[in-house]
């Protein structure tokens, strides 16, 4: 009897600590970061290796997500992807009237090799050839395999047979090629010009079936300056994401990254406000008409800067992102992490840019919204209300196609359930981290997920949700 009672005094102990100390969240360990240059970044995982490639046959690998090292760089003799593309892909390059490739996209086939999607682009007209290559390596040597699709070819039938017209037919760039939930294989492709289109795929060859023309059109038209189409199925909604870049790519392109979903790979596909993503497309007659794009698709992220406080000592140079865009999607069906891949470009910094991924979560509505800060190893937990009330550096990412860098305004969350401070309104948690914030009247609907922020190396607790009309917002928990 005496071990018993030994035994309840401890049990009770432990229960009485627990409730005084509440559930708090797991401390975080500073992770570790290795920058690479890798534009549009297109993901797969090889064995326990995460690769991205991108364009100007660049590629680079990590573990963790974290630390990543580059592997390939430039159209250039000796590049370990294509040894010496600029001859074995001669006539791509004479087509396109270029020395260089666009944004690459590689995935692995039945028969386990490695295919790569290549394509290469005039620049300022959509004169394109997209070709296929295939290595057993992931990280080359890839054999080129043919063309199979060109555009921009003025005046001359196209490959749907009619006569090529770039504000209907597509720029043969920009490819994604996956597989469906029942094994159909599929490719996305697409840039400004004609819009978006869609193709069903020979899973064992790795070219289109015959008979498709340049496929299906998803969306875009008349210029529209909408690219980087990238596909992601989630199991547990069911839905297809189709992410889109909308904008340009260069710091002043206002580049910012969107996404619709669809119960079918190929479409429709609609927006959160139940738009059919067909109709987002310029007016005809214009060319980069963004005001007709902008209502279309949620916007997860855009130009923004975390406005350092006099308190806070910055550890590095990037509080902020400009024109984040043509990103890729991966589920981690291990941990059961969803992750953003993309590249970006940073306040006063010119053209310079790197790879970031995010981490990714759903709302309650099945909408993907996306973490503030770079993924650090973190995972999402059960949190306590005193956990999450607090000074926050606020972020409204708005629907707009600008330049302009939103930068963060302070808000609180009060404990009574008031959101005071820039913006007013009401919040509560919905969930063990799931949160809704009513703000100015509109709905916000995301999670609460604690980060590393690496600017100011805190652990900090951070809150991400989208409104019912596509408008993202972030917080960023100020700490002492």
């Amino acid at each position: 009897m005496k071990m018993i009672k030994n035994l309840t005094i401890v049990g009770c102990l432990s229960l009485f600590l627990s409730a005084c100390s509440g559930n708090d969240s797991t401390p975080m360990t500073e992770p570790s970061f290795s920058n690479v240059t890798v534009h549009d970044p297109s993901i797969i995982k090889a064995d326990d290796t995460f690769y991205v490639f991108g364009s100007h046959l660049a590629s680079a690998k990590s573990e963790n997500l974290m630390d990543w090292t580059q592997v390939s760089n430039g159209v250039q003799k000796g590049n370990p992807l294509i040894p010496d593309a600029r001859e074995e892909m001669k006539e791509t390059f004479e087509w396109a009237q270029t020395d260089t490739f666009w944004a690459a996209d590689v995935i692995q086939l039945e028969d386990g090799k490695y295919y790569m999607y290549y394509n290469a682009c005039k620049g300022d007209s959509p004169r394109s050839a997209m070709g296929l290559a295939v290595s057993d390596n992931i990280e080359g040597p890839y054999e080129d395999l043919g063309i199979f699709m060109k555009s921009g070819m003025w005046d001359q039938p196209s490959e749907d047979g009619t006569i090529y017209d770039a504000t209907v037919h597509p720029n043969a760039v920009d490819p994604d090629t996956f597989y469906d939930n029942e094994g159909k294989l599929w490719m996305v492709y697409g840039s400004y010009s004609g819009g978006i289109y869609i193709l069903e795929m020979d899973p064992v060859t790795g070219f289109p079936l015959e008979g498709q023309g340049y496929g299906k059109k998803l969306l875009g038209a008349n210029h529209s300056r909408i690219e980087a189409p990238y596909m992601m199925y989630n199991p547990d909604t069911k839905y297809y994401y189709l992410f889109l870049s909308y904008g340009g790519l260069d710091a002043i392109g206002g580049y910012n990254i969107r996404v619709s979903r669809s119960e079918n790979p190929d479409g429709p596909f609609y927006d959160v406000e139940d738009q059919d993503m067909i109709h987002a497309h310029g007016k005809s007659g214009t060319v980069f008409d963004d005001l007709s794009i902008e209502p279309y698709g949620a916007k997860l992220v855009g130009n923004f800067d975390f406005v350092q406080l006099e308190s806070e000592e910055n550890t590095i140079k990037e509080t902020g992102y400009v024109s984040p865009g043509h990103n890729s999607a991966y589920y981690d069906e291990e941990t059961g992490k969803y992750f953003n891949i993309f590249h970006t470009r940073f306040p006063n910094s010119g053209e310079h840019h790197e790879v970031r991924v995010h981490q990714m979560f759903f709302n309650e509505d099945g909408w993907p919204v996306m973490a503030p800060h770079r993924y650090g190893g973190e995972t999402i937990e059960a949190y306590d209300k005193k956990e999450v009330v607090g000074e926050y550096k606020f972020i409204n990412h708005g629907k707009d196609i600008s330049s302009l860098i939103k930068e963060s305004e302070l808000i609180t969350l009060e404990k009574n359930g008031k959101v005071t401070g820039y913006v007013s309104g009401e919040w509560k948690q919905t969930g063990e981290n799931s949160v809704q914030l009513e703000i100015d009247g509109v709905t916000y609907d995301g999670v609460f997920l604690r980060q590393w922020d690496e600017v100011n190396s805190k652990e900090v607790m951070t809150f991400t949700a989208l409104s019912n009309d596509g408008t993202a917002i972030w917080g960023s928990q100020v700490v002492e």
